[in-house]
């Protein structure tokens, strides 16, 4: 008489261990050499071209000269660009707070949804240089029409990304939400806003960036102080070391301020899967 065999249940894949402070720092520094070599490389190049006077230093100033206006007006440069931040910051936070309440509304109401999104749509194509010097004539030359250029032309990325989000939601966790006989407050807080979270970083992502350039354009049309009004003064002057460095710290300030809304989203996100340590086959 055989003697029947029972299957062995198959064991459990062994969880991987967390990895260490000094395997974090690896992959961060593994991470970052391609965009620092090609920082260096284009910094090379660069002075290379400012070596050889392949251009003229009133056009294309060496890296030292720019260097020394970074250096020897630092305190100049920090007032202007302390004021472009705090436009900018503002600006931001004002289009993120705004543009979530309009897409939680727009999501809700279908009505509100077809009514607003074609206004929305046509003062996003309304180049914002062009509407920046009414703005201008309407409230004056101080800071409040530097946030609100920034404020429309960071509004339409965060609504939109919040829009998709909050529809995005998978609709058996909703009918199994309402199964349960959750309130409809219930399900937004616990699975739709949870769930619209990494779409909408990645529009916040944008919009920080579009922030800065709605900042400056609004110095450009009409300021007295912020890094806008040092690069027209400096363009005007022929002043290319001061531009440079103008612009230089205009492009650091979105690099800071992408990188703060990344570390906010991996620190609020640790869940997703875009922040999940385990290794992803790719086919490149």
């Amino acid at each position: 008489m055989s003697q029947s065999v029972l299957p062995v249940p198959p064991s459990p894949a062994p969880r991987r261990a967390r990895p260490g402070a000094g395997e974090r720092i690896a992959r961060a520094v593994e991470a970052g050499k391609r965009p620092v070599a090609l920082l260096v490389g284009c910094a090379a190049l660069w002075w290379a071209i400012a070596a050889a006077e392949l251009v003229e230093p009133y056009l294309v100033p060496s890296p030292g000269a720019t260097l020394d206006v970074l250096t020897g007006k630092a305190g100049y440069l920090w007032h202007h660009t302390w004021v472009t931040t705090y436009e900018t910051l503002l600006g931001f936070l004002i289009a993120a707070v705004v543009g979530v309440f309009a897409a939680v509304v727009m999501v809700r109401s279908s009505t509100v949804e077809r009514t607003l999104y074609p206004l929305l749509l046509f003062a996003q194509v309304v180049p914002k240089i062009a509407v920046a010097p009414l703005f201008v004539v309407w409230l004056g030359f101080g800071i409040t029409p530097k946030i609100l250029i920034a404020v429309l032309i960071a509004f339409f990325p965060v609504v939109i990304s919040m829009v998709t989000g909050l529809k995005a939601v998978d609709p058996e966790m909703l009918q199994l939400s309402a199964t349960m006989g959750a309130k409809p407050w219930q399900t937004f807080v616990k699975i739709r806003f949870p769930a619209s979270l990494p779409h909408l970083f990645s529009g916040l992502k944008v919009a920080v960036t579009l922030a800065v350039t709605g900042a400056v354009v609004g110095e450009f049309v009409g300021a007295n102080e912020g890094l806008g009004y040092v690069i027209l003064q400096a363009n005007g002057n022929l002043d290319t070391p001061m531009l440079f460095a103008g612009l230089l710290v205009m492009s650091l300030i979105g690099v800071v301020l992408f990188a703060l809304v990344e570390i906010a989203e991996r620190l609020l996100l640790p869940w997703h899967a875009s922040r999940r340590d385990t290794d992803v086959t790719t086919t490149y």
